[in-house]
């Protein structure tokens, strides 16, 4: 499968009561599908996976492969505290039916233990493995040349780059490790038009208005590059908004609450909530760049 494009982060829906909503799961898949998206990512951060129970992480897997049918690829999230933690969710996400997986790294270890971890758990699968470089949420930072050297010598497929400044760092990762590492931004698409031109494959990202990432996305590929700036440009204001440290899933989920995807914008403890200014604010800054908040399914986009 030729991996490419914008893969959406995808947060768990919750029922106001806090138990999981695979009703609304649904719907968000079958919203995502309709916007175009290239494939899905589940069980990441924003999808709340450290709050959730071995069970239901199983649970949020079978229920979105059943929806999905196989008409795009689903990643599912890796994070564990230690080698044998990861290679037990890897394994079951294969077993699942899966198509690929993003594995958080585990902090405090130096970087030949980082790259025994993902050759264990990339030798341990048959499924695409790529790294997931958050340092911010995850506490780990892995350099350009641990990652070339986990593609070339340790079977990793890629990396889900969130590392500032990821503009400078993908091109080293490119020098490095060629074309065969495929590389996936994400920071909410805040450096997305800069990861195209320097040679990423696409984006991984939760922003809540996805048709916008792969209209840019789309019009990169086909070489109108002016077109796709042009959209970044415009769309700038909320994709910034948006993509607000600690705040950041709160307004995710409420703007998919809003757009009908799913039912509640409940986060499970610990998370933040949204006052009525932000709420404002994001109400302002959507319909500032000619959105409709409250409109249903892919939208008009300029």
């Amino acid at each position: 499968m030729d991996i490419k494009g914008v893969f959406t982060i995808m947060p768990t829906p919750f029922t106001a009561s806090g138990e999981l909503d695979l009703a609304s799961l649904d719907r968000l898949v079958d919203f995502q599908i309709e916007c175009g998206v290239y494939g899905l990512a589940i069980l990441g951060f924003l999808g709340e996976a450290h709050k959730l129970a071995s069970a239901e992480r199983r649970t949020v897997i079978e229920t979105v492969l059943a929806r999905v049918k196989g008409r795009i690829p689903v990643w599912v999230g890796i994070r564990a505290l230690g080698t044998i933690g990861a290679i037990e969710q890897g394994r079951e996400a294969e077993a699942l039916g899966a198509q690929g997986l993003f594995a958080a790294p585990i902090g405090g270890l130096n970087d030949a233990a980082l790259f025994d971890y993902y050759r264990s758990l990339a030798a341990a699968v048959k499924l695409p493995v790529y790294i997931h470089d958050y340092p911010e949420a995850l506490g780990a930072e892995i350099s350009a040349e641990l990652v070339a050297r986990c593609v070339k010598e340790g079977g990793v497929a890629g990396i889900k780059l969130e590392e500032p400044p990821v503009g400078i760092k993908l091109s080293k990762i490119r020098e490095l490790a060629g074309a065969q590492c495929k590389i996936f931004g994400g920071l909410g698409g805040t450096y997305f038009l800069e990861e195209l031109e320097r040679g990423a494959n696409g984006t991984m990202t939760g922003f809540a208005f996805p048709e916008i990432l792969v209209r840019i996305y789309e019009a990169f590929a086909a070489g109108k590059r002016d077109e796709a700036a042009r959209v970044f440009d415009h769309y700038c204001p909320l994709i910034r908004y948006e993509f607000q440290p600690k705040v950041g899933i709160a307004l995710r989920k409420h703007t998919y609450m809003r757009r009908g995807a799913i039912a509640s914008d409940f986060i499970r403890p610990p998370g933040p909530k949204l006052d009525a200014i932000t709420r404002g604010e994001l109400e302002r800054t959507v319909q500032r760049v000619g959105l409709d908040l409250d409109a249903k399914g892919r939208q008009k986009l300029i």
